[in-house]
């Protein structure tokens, strides 16, 4: 679902401008899946489509994780290292402090929902730009986190961990469930709360929500706090699917959690997201590292080819923003004249 708040000076594009994207989006993920079955049997193999799923979730929480920052027209670069403290601070509780999954996973949640919250604050109290204090934080949180753990890794976690990540509905995980139980909360934020289109707001134009009363500092805090949980919830689901809480997890999250919402049509510029298509980029996303793996071709031309497409992502955002600009100034050229010749 594709959500958005109007602007005077910030035009979104039109709704069959949406559906093509959405649309076009989806007939590239079916011609790569025809390749790919093509040219690697196994990738429709019942294996290849669990481990497809599983990859999935994970790569769709991350790409709300930014697609909600993106909302207000900011960035968040922390998020990998966000995802990697709540890993091992839910790996310290539950290996050394010995307490149970529910309390470990929710307060690494907590966790992670509070250093979003720290970057907002920052954010908003000093008045720099969202991309510096990320930048600096995502170094920050990873180098105390690297410090504190000794970079150990906790594979002595309860069974109970790694037997929910091999269960399977046929080929699915149930993981993929979660993640899209927690697009369908982001629909409904969005979509039918008053925070939500306050965010929206913010982002399409902070000067005219603020004159309208949106508090807009609130809504980048808010934002960011949100952004936070779900990078620790995307940590969480790779604990549950290796089963063991490694320093690892999260270094290579930036360039996916970028591609996903952007493909999928969230504006850079913010005030306008789309839950379904930041879905369907993360499935493009997944669907390449799948088939690539399955071809047995490197991870270097994997990046390479994710690399290009964020490129041309971010050339059809700016195409899209230009073009809707000019369609609204057109639009209202023409009303001005129709009110001329009636006038």
């Amino acid at each position: 679902m594709t959500l958005a708040v109007s602007s005077d000076s910030r035009a979104r594009p039109s709704w069959l401008a949406e559906q093509s994207n959405l649309i076009g989006l989806a007939a590239i993920i079916v011609l790569f899946w025809v390749l790919f079955t093509s040219l690697a049997p196994g990738f429709v193999s019942s294996f290849n489509l669990f481990a497809l799923s599983r990859s999935l979730a994970v790569d769709v929480v991350i790409g709300f994780s930014t697609m909600v920052v993106l909302a207000t027209g900011g960035m968040n670069l922390a998020i990998g290292s966000i995802g990697v403290c709540a890993v091992m601070a839910s790996g310290y509780m539950m290996q050394t402090l010995g307490l149970p999954i529910p309390v470990a996973m929710a307060l690494a949640l907590l966790l992670g929902a509070f250093l979003g919250w720290l970057n907002g604050f920052v954010i908003v109290r000093s008045g720099v730009n969202s991309f510096i204090i990320t930048l600096a934080s995502a170094s920050l949180f990873l180098g105390a986190m690297l410090i504190l753990s000794k970079a150990q890794t906790f594979n002595a976690l309860p069974p109970e961990i790694a037997a929910f990540g091999r269960m399977r509905w046929k080929f699915i995980s149930p993981l993929l469930f979660i993640a899209l139980g927690l697009g369908a909360a982001l629909v409904v934020l969005f979509r039918f709360t008053a925070l939500g289109r306050e965010i929206l707001a913010a982002g399409a134009n902070a000067r005219a929500a603020e004159l309208s009363g949106v508090p807009v500092g609130r809504a980048i805090i808010i934002a960011h706090t949100l952004s936070g949980a779900l990078a620790a919830s995307a940590g969480l689901m790779l604990v549950i699917r290796l089963g063991a809480a490694m320093p690892s997890i999260g270094q290579d999250w930036l360039l996916p959690s970028f591609l996903a919402p952007v493909l999928g049509g969230t504006l850079l510029a913010g005030g306008y997201v789309s839950v379904v298509g930041t879905i369907l980029g993360a499935f493009l996303v997944t669907t390449i590292r799948s088939g690539l793996l399955v071809m047995q071709v490197g991870n270097f031309w994997l990046q390479l080819f994710l690399g290009l497409i964020l490129l041309a992502a971010v050339m059809l955002d700016r195409y899209r923003g230009i073009y809707a600009e000019r369609r609204s100034l057109g639009r209202k050229d023409a009303g001005r004249r129709a009110s001329g010749k009636s006038a």
